[in-house]
């Protein structure tokens, strides 16, 4: 909202979505940078990333939560502005998207063109693959297969 140079948006959503506590993720003000680390993996290291846009960052939370069950730590990120963040410099594009991590999961309601910029020809894509459909999102979800079970399945593939 602070870029004279260009029109801004603000994105609200009709989906009942969770508050996040940001005493334990990363601070909002990182949506300035188009992609931010909103969960550090728990040592700092992470075996994956996956990547949620809106509304999918709380199924990319949830996957990182299953995916530390079973011993594997997942950083998640935040990337609601591929254009901001393409605009950010090297340093902090790397510093958000390792390029030693090649593990990487996106997720969106949406189709995966163009994801294979930000995840890699490694990387996999969960969100929809065919036209679109009618109904109460948890039910999209589910029919699309954008759950956190699918996401975290797609990081165990990878690591």
């Amino acid at each position: 909202m602070q870029r004279p140079d260009r029109p801004a948006v603000i994105v609200l959503s009709r989906q009942n979505l969770p508050t996040l506590d940001r005493t334990n993720l990363g601070a909002a003000s990182g949506t300035a940078k188009g992609a931010y680390v909103l969960k550090e993996a728990p040592n700092g290291k992470p075996a994956c990333i996956l990547i949620g846009t809106g509304s999918e960052v709380q199924v990319c939370l949830d996957a990182a939560a299953k995916l530390a069950e079973a011993g594997i730590h997942a950083r998640v990120v935040s990337m609601p502005s591929w254009d901001l963040f393409a605009e950010q410099d090297a340093a902090y594009q790397e510093s958000v998207l390792p390029a030693a991590i090649t593990a990487r999961v996106a997720c969106e309601a949406a189709c995966g063109f163009g994801w294979e910029k930000w995840i890699g020809l490694r990387g996999k894509f969960v969100g929809m693959t065919s036209f679109g459909a009618s109904g109460p999102a948890p039910a999209l979800y589910k029919h699309f297969g954008i759950t956190a079970d699918a996401v975290a399945a797609a990081a165990k593939s990878l690591v």
